[in-house]
Formats: C-alpha cells, sequence, structure tokens
C-alpha cells in the first residue's frame, strides 16, 4: 500500500486531507507537532473505517530533527509515495506593527517546513523508482496578497515558486509536484468576527465559506493515478474568489 505522509494533520484542512486519501486506499502517516488529540481522533476514524495509518510527531521548524525523524521512519517502513506539505500558521498584523517574531515563525515554519520535511524524504522517493505525489498547501493569500498578511502572502507564494521550481526537476522521475491554494475555508484558521467575514463572503462569487472536505477533495485528485500528467499547477479552491 502506497504511503502519504500530511504534515499538519491533527487539524483543519490537514485532519480532513488525512481522512479522505485514506479512503482512496493511501496508508496514512499522520503528522502533528501539539495537535495530538486531534491526530489520534483522525486515525481512529481512518481505522474504524477500515484505513491504515499512523502517527509522528516533531517540529517542522526544527530542521535536525525533523531530518533524523524522517530518516529513521524510511529506514524502517520504506519511501513515501506521496507527501502533503500542509502544516503552517497565521500571526496577522499590518505590516508597520508587524513583529520580528511574526514575520520569523510564520516563514520558518509555512516555508522553511517545506524544505525540512521534503530534503530527507526526496531521494528516497526517487530511489524507489515507483513515481510520487508532493503536494503544498499554499492560499488564495500567496497570489493575490492580503491585507494584515504580508508575512503569510509572503510564505504562500515562496510555496508556489517552490514547487513550481521542483516540479521541473523531478518530472523525468514520474513525480508530480503541485499546489492547492484555498480560499476562505471554515477552519480554525478562518476565526474572523461575523462582521469580518460577512464582508469576505460578499467577494465570493460561490457566497459561501469553503468546507475542509472541498480541499481535501483537490489533494486527492492531484494525489491519484488519474493525476498522472499534471504537475507544476497551482489548482485554485476558493468559490471563484480569483
Amino acid at each position: 500500500m502506497r504511503r502519504v505522509l500530511v504534515t499538519g494533520a491533527g487539524t483543519g484542512l490537514g485532519k480532513a486531507i488525512a481522512i479522505d486519501l485514506a479512503k482512496q486506499g493511501f496508508n496514512i502517516t499522520l503528522h502533528y507537532r501539539n495537535s495530538s488529540n486531534g491526530a489520534k481522533e483522525a486515525l481512529d476514524t481512518i481505522k474504524s473505517a477500515g484505513g491504515e495509518g499512523s502517527l509522528i510527531s516533531f517540529d517542522i521548524t526544527n530542521r535536525d530533527a525533523v531530518k533524523q525523524t524522517l530518516e529513521n521512519d524510511v529506514e524502517k517502513n520504506g519511501a513515501y509515495y506521496g507527501v502533503v506539505c500542509n502544516a503552517g500558521l497565521t500571526a496577522d498584523a499590518a505590516f508597520p506593527m508587524m513583529s520580528d517574531d511574526d514575520w520569523d515563525k510564520v516563514i520558518h515554519t509555512n516555508l522553511d517546513g517545506f524544505y525540512n520535511v521534503l530534503k530527507p524524504l526526496v531521494m528516497p522517493m526517487i530511489a524507489a523508482h515507483k513515481g510520487g505525489r508532493i503536494i503544498a498547501i499554499s492560499s488564495v493569500s500567496g497570489i493575490m496578497g492580503n491585507r494584515g498578511q504580508v508575512n503569510y502572502s509572503a510564505s504562500k507564494a515562496g510555496l508556489i515558486g517552490a514547487v513550481k521550481s521542483l516540479a521541473i526537476e523531478l518530472a523525468k522521475r514520474n513525480i508530480t509536484v503541485n499546489a492547492v491554494a484555498p480560499g476562505l475555508i471554515d477552519t480554525n484558521m478562518a476565526d474572523l468576527n461575523e462582521t469580518v467575514k460577512k464582508e469576505i463572503i460578499k467577494s465570493i462569487p460561490a457566497n459561501r465559506m469553503g468546507k475542509p472536505e472541498d480541499v481535501a477533495a483537490a489533494v486527492s485528485f492531484l494525489m491519484s493515478d488519474s493525476a498522472n500528467y499534471i504537475t507544476r499547477q497551482v489548482l485554485s479552491v476558493n468559490g471563484g474568489l480569483i
């Protein structure tokens, strides 16, 4: 059974993605840092439905710890077929009021985390000669920008650039690399006050927030054999926002 790692699988999008990929027949490794209860709940859901999976924990900003943990995992269980780089965070503030820590922790988590997780996994994926799938969760903010999110938008736009370059390098290995860019999705990261939420929804042609399952479906498609000839793309899931 093909193994897929989903980072940040204990909450929101990551949890929905892990559960949906398990339904498609993948063996899911659910990563978490702080959300152990959520990750365990997701794993219980997967196993109760007849799927397979396991848990793994590390801080994606700690490069050495990530490298050691993932190298040990691959040595024990074999190379991953797929990786979903989902773990991320926000620290919103108007740019003049943004602290150094607000900038650093968002860039280190959202962008450096992509490098830290994939670096130990790509060569084993290549050496397995079985193809593969890499999917990064970007954001509508990384495409069009957003007020109060200079740090977040920079990190998510950086992911898109990284995806497009890595896709070129890995295409001949039958490893596809794509990004999914969600819009306003009903998760904790979209925990806005009702007035702000209503104003944003006015700009969405679908006239509603998206659901985590909407994003999970897009990821599952890109992970599937049906997406074998799709690489270096950004799939927006935003209700027509842009």
